[in-house]
């Protein structure tokens, strides 16, 4: 299963979101640091959900890595996360 779907499965699970875009941003930053051919290590997430509604904004970015758990987290270079409620 690649990345991209596990954190998508893993964010659905925690947080039974309403709106959930996981992109895999890894290509646009070849030859930067952080990438290797034919391994995901950017993303970006825009996840909305009424758990978050009264979390501030470290809170929601903690929760959503807690949602992840650290073993993923270790294998994602880059995580540009939009969360709102």
């Amino acid at each position: 299963m690649s990345k991209r779907q596990q954190i998508e499965d893993r964010l659905r699970d925690a947080f039974a979101p309403r709106a959930l875009e996981v992109v895999d941003d890894t290509e646009s930053h070849r030859g930067h640091a952080g990438f290797t051919e034919g391994v995901e290590s950017h993303f970006n997430v825009l996840i909305r959900a009424d758990q978050f509604a009264d979390m501030n904004r470290l809170a929601r970015h903690r929760a959503i890595h807690s949602a992840l758990g650290p073993k993923l987290i270790s294998e994602i270079h880059a995580l540009a996360l939009d969360v709102d409620v």
